[in-house]
């Protein structure tokens, strides 16, 4: 199964206070070990909120607020995509995750197509299809 791990913001992730070369050296650490044992798919830190923009979807024009945000629980300061067998596995790789005191992770399944059952009609899952080898996503 494929989770996504969900690295919340804090008040100096949207300050844009960058990590040190400590932090910096044992995320890497932590990293190759994961690329090591085929866990790690993907792994990003996010610009604070105030180089992005929320798109808001109700009627038929979206509207579009630009940052920065209030730092609230639902703000995103990086993730990692990674594919392992439960999520206590998931869990595990996250317990050892070089943070410290006041870091937040969530981690959440991803959709795999299988989970759509019936309403993912052939011609829909040979699109999935196509479009993940397009990708370069299997």
């Amino acid at each position: 199964m494929r989770c996504m791990v969900i690295v919340k913001a804090s008040r100096d992730t949207e300050a844009g206070v960058m990590p040190g070369t400590e932090l910096l050296t044992a995320m890497g650490k932590f990293n190759e070990e994961m690329v090591r044992a085929g866990v790690m798919l993907a792994g990003e830190g996010l610009h604070p909120t105030s180089k992005g923009a929320r798109i808001k979807y109700s009627g038929k024009t979206p509207d579009v607020s630009h940052g920065p945000f209030a730092v609230t629980d639902d703000l995103v300061a990086g993730f990692w995509l990674i594919q392992v067998k439960s999520l206590d596995e998931a869990i595990g790789w996250m317990k050892r995750a070089p943070f410290d005191g006041g870091a937040e992770i969530e981690v959440r399944q991803v959709f795999d197509t299988e989970d759509f059952g019936e309403a993912l009609t052939p011609e829909l899952r040979e699109q999935e299809n196509r479009l993940r080898a397009q990708v370069g996503r299997k």
